[in-house]
């Protein structure tokens, strides 16, 4: 999922290089929303639940406000890829929207693709 939804915004970006059609700002959620996907799986579950055999640099509290902030940036990522989807292209009915529509898909499987890497897996030494 990651890797789609950098491969829809780089089709984009290669289809509409002009900054009339798609605004190289409008590259800045999806680079925000990589950093808060290697924030969220940088701290383990047992560091954030106080299982871990070591603490870490900073602690469990640590890892919680560090795992609180990766998830701040996704979801901003996200509602600012919905804001330049719907905000710029579909209210102003600006032709073509599949750039929009690249922002929004890159956010959302950026931030799904998180959220299975950090919960869809186990973590047992021994498992």
């Amino acid at each position: 999922m990651f890797f789609t939804g950098w491969w829809c915004v780089i089709d984009a970006a290669a289809l509409y290089p002009d900054e009339s059609d798609f605004k190289h700002a409008y590259h800045t959620p999806g680079v925000i929303i990589t950093v808060a996907f290697f924030m969220i799986n940088s701290v383990s579950n047992g560091q954030i639940r106080g299982d871990a055999y070591t603490t870490g640099c900073i602690g469990q509290t640590g890892a919680r406000v560090w795992l609180f902030l990766g998830f701040l940036l996704a979801f901003g990522s996200l509602i600012a890829a919905c804001w330049i989807l719907f905000g710029f292209y579909v209210v102003q009915n600006v032709k073509p929207d599949w750039p929009g529509i690249a922002v929004f898909l890159q956010n959302a499987l950026i931030f799904f693709s998180a959220f299975v890497f950090k919960f869809g897996r186990t973590e047992d030494l021994w498992g």
